[in-house]
């Protein structure tokens, strides 16, 4: 790195696919001669690559701002303010005139036109650019090169699919990343080979509504999912596959067949349901039933016994009773997730939910989602207490917390810590469960390495 090199800071906040996404920013601006900055306070340029999903989340940023102004006013330097992601394209002109310090907004569908926004910012003209592009964005966004790629590890996504044409009454997605679009299968082939080719051996696609991925393929025709994973799974070196968000309206027969057929498809399963009342359903628009989505996880559990199924629950809906609740609670017993997401609900301007009457009162939201939490937590440890005494797949993904440890992730994406001598990153071994933490499960290499039981007993400490 020469002096002359400017620093890129990128905060993320919210999901998977802004991970994905920052990572796409500091590719587009990689050409320019941008590194990785440690912190803001070292960056030319600071993006905060924004949720709007969550009330919190979008609070959030404009105190992120806050501290950046202060940091600005006490340094003395100035380095460039962006806002991106879905705040941006909420809000968009609006930020600027909340916060002064911000230089340039720039939408989810833009960053390939970064780095000229950047080089308007810097004549002063403070450009906002949250129109959803004509062109492809991922043919223009430069791809990142094998070292950038080796840097952020042996796991990697990639977005597949962005938008959402369901229009839940909660939800912003639909107005911030736009209607349902899919990538083309070779767009996402060559991609996922240049990550297998740097090192990637894990690689989970992403979408807002992945499950309704209908990319052209190389006949021409459109693509399912489940085709789609089939051809990635082709790719000499790709070990492992995943997906995720799903909607349990779009979770076709192929795709249950994939959870049988396609053995790098991991088994697990990321499928929402949000409440298990169906008024609550229905008033979200979500346009299935209770009864509905426990008769696909028993699909899907047919054709993958071994599967680990995640959700996404709201509590305190407009309307919510007690009743309706205790719905939630039943649906959750009933399907027995090893982990889930569990939210308040939260009223995001300009979605049809926030204007409702029948608001619960914020401490019964609270008491709710902490019984739901509960029940969850109950769940998550019961699931790794059952793999206990299993052999199980482990990719190696970082070193241990303990010296002589190295750590890596199950099928079924839990932590799993071990000692494995000789073992490397990128590694995918056999190992035996021996133990549950409180986050992580203790495991030891099938046919020897006994050493990872003398680790249980200090890393509880």
């Amino acid at each position: 790195m020469t002096a002359s090199q400017p620093k890129l800071f990128v905060k993320s906040y919210g999901c998977q696919m802004n991970v994905y996404d920052a990572e796409r920013m500091a590719d587009a601006l990689a050409p320019e001669g941008y590194v990785a900055a440690a912190s803001a306070e070292d960056a030319d340029v600071i993006v905060l690559n924004t949720c709007h999903i969550r009330e919190k989340a979008a609070e959030k940023v404009y105190s992120e701002l806050g501290r950046i102004r202060k940091m600005k006013a006490e340094t003395g330097r100035s380095p460039i303010v962006a806002v991106a992601g879905c705040v941006a394209q909420a809000e968009g002109a609006e930020i600027l005139k909340r916060s002064a310090v911000v230089d340039l907004v720039v939408g989810p569908q833009s960053y390939q036109r970064l780095p000229g926004l950047l080089r308007e910012a810097r004549a002063g003209a403070r450009p906002v650019d949250t129109d959803f592009a004509v062109e492809d964005k991922f043919e223009r966004l430069s791809p990142p090169t094998p070292k950038a790629i080796a840097s952020r590890g042996v796991t990697a996504f990639v977005t597949v699919q962005e938008g959402c044409d369901k229009f839940c009454t909660f939800c912003v997605v639909p107005y911030t990343r736009g209607a349902e679009s899919s990538r083309p299968v070779s767009q996402i082939v060559a991609e996922t080979e240049r990550l297998v080719a740097a090192g990637v051996r894990e690689v989970t696609l992403l979408g807002q509504n992945v499950d309704a991925y209908h990319g052209e393929g190389p006949d021409g025709r459109d693509w399912s999912l489940a085709r789609l994973l089939y051809e990635l799974a082709e790719i000499p070196g790709l070990a492992r596959l995943r997906y995720t968000t799903s909607h349990p309206r779009d979770m076709g027969d192929d795709l249950i067949a994939a959870h049988r057929d396609c053995p790098k498809l991991m088994p697990y399963l990321h499928l929402p349901v949000q409440s298990g009342s169906d008024r609550m359903l229905a008033a979200m628009n979500r346009r299935h039933t209770a009864a509905d989505y426990l008769r696909l996880i028993a699909r899907v559990r047919a054709a993958q016994p071994d599967l680990a199924l995640s959700g996404d629950f709201i509590v305190g809906f407009p309307g919510e009773t007690d009743a309706d609740f205790e719905a939630t609670m039943s649906i959750a017993r009933e399907a027995a997730y090893a982990s889930a997401f569990t939210f308040k609900y939260s009223p995001r301007p300009g979605t049809p939910a926030a204007d409702r009457g029948g608001q619960v009162a914020e401490e019964v939201k609270t008491e709710r989602l902490h019984r739901l939490q509960a029940l969850i937590a109950d769940q998550q440890a019961a699931f790794a207490r059952a793999l206990v005494g299993r052999r199980i797949e482990v990719l190696l993904d970082r070193a241990g917390r303990h010296a002589g440890q190295i750590a890596g992730r199950s099928p079924y994406l839990q932590p799993v810590q071990l000692v494995a001598p000789g073992a490397r990153i990128g590694d995918l071994i056999e190992a035996d469960v021996v133990d549950v933490g409180p986050n992580s499960l203790f495991a030891e290499p099938a046919g020897g390495a006994r050493e990872t039981r003398s680790m249980l007993a200090e890393a509880a400490v």
